[in-house]
């Protein structure tokens, strides 16, 4: 059975219990703040008809899902539970897919700034509401093909024996061999590859725009500029995260004892972080999502602000009766 897998799903041999802290309490902040931008996207019904902050929402539910279910599955590995090799595999196909739905998202996002500078004349007929749902639908069957060809692979070569099994559920589960490991690094090396070639080619025309571009367009056009860097850069996190396996591989041949660094750095640097950055491009960012923060914020600070005072009340009024 192959040792090594392109897809990291946090798994490795068991860490010193801190890191596992570090971990939890990363991965609890991100969530809480993916769950503060959706409830924000659905409150929110000027955001349900732009292509942007829909694709935004998209990213957002796809982080926080591949966020729960591979912090579930290293708590799992860590305590070394075991489980029917069915049920892993149920449990890898949503890591599997949502592993991919994030960069094509991303790349779909860039598309859009691309067509709202560049072409802004035909921005309100391609990137209607309607157009982003089925955007969304060719985005999730892009995203099911690496997932469809490793199953495909899997199931061929597995036997019956083996589905009856109970084991550690990790990435290793799809690779029966080494070969399967090649074609799945291949299969999703071209995904980045493809991604790559679009976001280049929407920032060259970007930049192109920029440089003729005055006055507010300027400023619009440069602000669409480092957007485009931004996803850029989340992409190519996502893609040294398929080269981690390579790493470790050499790793392990030099030092046995540093594999273990290796592995929990792997996991945060380009398994986590990756999935911090949406909140950070669209939500700090955005000017529209940042005034209706800034206001939820007042409000619940109000709110904080009167039950504090309240219990103060209550607290004095108890007080001078006690005197009697």
């Amino acid at each position: 059975m192959a040792g090594n897998n392109s897809v990291n799903y946090g798994f490795f041999p068991r860490p010193v219990s801190y890191r596992v802290i570090i971990v939890e309490i990363l991965v609890i902040i991100f969530l809480c703040i993916n769950m503060l931008l959706i409830v924000i996207f659905v409150k929110k019904e000027s955001f349900h008809t732009s292509a942007r902050y829909i694709l935004f929402f998209v990213t957002l539910l796809s982080d926080s899902v591949l966020l729960l279910v591979s912090d579930i599955l290293f708590i799992l590995t860590h305590f070394e539970i075991t489980m029917p090799v069915w049920l892993c595999i149920t449990i890898s196909v949503v890591v599997l897919l949502y592993f991919i739905v994030t960069p094509v998202t991303l790349t779909a996002m860039t598309l859009e700034r691309y067509v709202a500078i560049c072409m802004p004349l035909r921005h309100g007929q391609l990137c209607s509401t309607r157009s982003t749902m089925y955007c969304i639908l060719i985005i999730h069957g892009l995203s099911s093909g690496p997932c469809i060809i490793i199953l495909s692979m899997f199931f061929a070569s597995g036997s019956l024996k083996f589905y009856k099994q109970s084991m550690i559920c990790s990435g290793d589960t799809f690779s029966l061999y080494r070969w399967q490991d090649h074609v799945r690094s291949a299969v999703y090396q071209l995904y980045f590859l493809i991604m790559g070639i679009t976001i280049a080619y929407s920032y060259v025309q970007i930049m192109k725009v920029a440089k003729a571009a005055s006055g507010e367009k300027k400023k619009l056009t440069q602000k669409g500029l480092k957007t485009v860097i931004l996803h850029a850069f989340q992409l190519l996190l996502c893609l040294i995260q398929l080269w981690c396996p390579f790493i470790e591989i050499a790793v392990l041949q030099i030092d046995f004892s540093l594999i273990l660094n290796v592995r929990y750095f792997n996991y945060i640097m380009f398994n986590i972080a990756p999935r911090c950055l949406s909140p950070l491009i669209y939500g700090l960012r955005d000017e529209n999502i940042f005034l209706v923060l800034k206001k939820l914020i007042e409000l619940y600070g109000c709110k904080l602000h009167k039950i504090l005072k309240s219990e103060n009340t209550i607290k004095i009024n108890v007080k001078c009766l006690s005197y009697f």
